[in-house]
Order: C-alpha cells, then sequence, then structure tokens
C-alpha cells in the first residue's frame, strides 16, 4: 500500500514538472520549430554555423592593414593546424603570400594567431620566369627561376649575398620541397620598393625567392624564424596545394 502511494506521488510530481515545461518553456520550444519549419516552405535554407576559419577572420585585427582574401586565410589556417598537429611547424605565427594579386601590392601577411592580429603587411616579389607583374607560372625544378607555391616551415637565419636571410624548408613534395636545394629564401632587395614600381610600372623580380623590402627584412625575419608557417597561395593551384599537402 505504502508503495503504490509513493508511486502515485511520484507520478503526480513528474506531471506537475511537464506541465510546467508545457507552458511557457513549451511554447518556446514550439515557436522556435515552428519558425524553422515556416522558413523552410517558404524557400529558405536555415544558416550553417560558423566554421573555426570563419570566426578567427570576422575578429581579425587588421591593426589598420588591408587584410587578406577569406579564401586564403581559411587554406592558411587549415594548412596551420594540420602542420603543427604533425609537429612540423612550432610557432603561433603565420605569413600569407597571395600570387594572385598584382606585385604592386602590399600582398604579404604576417599574423600572430594567439593575438589573431596582423603584424606586418608588405610587398613581395615572385621569381622573374613566373610572371612580369602578376605571377602565373610556378616550378620546384632547380635553376627555373620560379616561385614555387604550397606550406613551408621557416628555417635559420644565415648572412648571405643579400645579408640577413631565412632559409625555407617546403613541406610539400613535389610542389615546394626543393626550396631548401634551390635556395629559395626569404631576403631583403632594393628592387621591392614602391620607387622601383615608379620607375618600371611594376615590382622587381628574384631568382625564385619571396623577397621583401630591406628596410623590412630584419623585423619580418626575426619575428617568423625557426619553424613559423609560411603559405604562399595562387587562386589556379588553391586545389593542387591542398591536395598536396594532405597526401
Amino acid at each position: 500500500m505504502r508503495y503504490k502511494f509513493l508511486t502515485s506521488l511520484l507520478f503526480v510530481i513528474c506531471l506537475s514538472l511537464f506541465m510546467n515545461l508545457s507552458g511557457s518553456d513549451a511554447r518556446e520550444i514550439n515557436d522556435s520549430n515552428s519558425k524553422k519549419i515556416a522558413s523552410l516552405h517558404n524557400g529558405e535554407i536555415p544558416e550553417a554555423p560558423q566554421t573555426n576559419e570563419e570566426k578567427m577572420y570576422e575578429t581579425l585585427n587588421s591593426n589598420e592593414f588591408e587584410v587578406p582574401n577569406f579564401k586564403i586565410y581559411s587554406q592558411a589556417l587549415k594548412g596551420f593546424y594540420l602542420l603543427k598537429e604533425k609537429g612540423l611547424i612550432q610557432k603561433n605565427i603565420l605569413t600569407l603570400i597571395d600570387f594572385s594579386l598584382s606585385s604592386n601590392k602590399e600582398r604579404l601577411w604576417v599574423i600572430d594567431l594567439d593575438t589573431n592580429t596582423i603584424m606586418f603587411n608588405s610587398l613581395v616579389a615572385h621569381g622573374r620566369n613566373s610572371g612580369d607583374e602578376f605571377a602565373g607560372d610556378f616550378s620546384n625544378t632547380p635553376e627555373s627561376f620560379k616561385s614555387s607555391l604550397g606550406f613551408y616551415a621557416t628555417a635559420e637565419i644565415y648572412n648571405g649575398k643579400h645579408g640577413m636571410s631565412l632559409r625555407l624548408d617546403g613541406l610539400e613534395k613535389g610542389l615546394n620541397d626543393n626550396a631548401r636545394e634551390r635556395a629559395v629564401v626569404i631576403h631583403g632587395a632594393d628592387y621591392v620598393s614602391n620607387s622601383f614600381i615608379k620607375n618600371n610600372k611594376r615590382l622587381g623580380r628574384s631568382l625564385g625567392c619571396p623577397a621583401i623590402p630591406v628596410e623590412m627584412t630584419n623585423k619580418i625575419i626575426q619575428t617568423i624564424k625557426d619553424k613559423s608557417c609560411l603559405f604562399i597561395y595562387h587562386s589556379s593551384n588553391s586545389d593542387e596545394i591542398m591536395s598536396h599537402l594532405v597526401s
């Protein structure tokens, strides 16, 4: 008898809780579902949740620089996380180069991923055989004097014919893995300047190196040295770059 009484009491409590839910809370749930169903009937597509790359891009601190295109930023972040997981890079610094853009534009960005802030935005040269004002032809072959696309790990600093220089290790087999053999490095060059553009209608070109302005060489190299991620992009080869990275 006592058991039946306790069972009845428990049933009444549960029913009371359900009735409370079926009041205001249940109405909110039903209203939300009704709106979703109505939107589907009207041909509307519910918004997909934001990806991590979209969230990072929306909160990117431009530091008053022009921001990179979302597609290059998104691909670079995906590659960065993969390479970080593999232990191929260590620093939370990401350098982007967009060779889809005119060489007369600041198409290199250095981003601090800890603060999601653009630290530098600079001119950068492509290889002389990759194109004139615009780059469009790329190679991993020694003596081609062309730029190579894809993901790199920055390495050690050395002093060469251009002064302070930064070695690069290409991380994508067949796409840029000959970078060290080809001596494709980051270095300063006097032909990477607005004055050169003014006199020649385009930026100067390298033998395949992503050369940068002399006055920015020390700051950029010291920031990105020792296993940070460098991503060199071109819209015509974006799918090939990602396929090499995950293969």
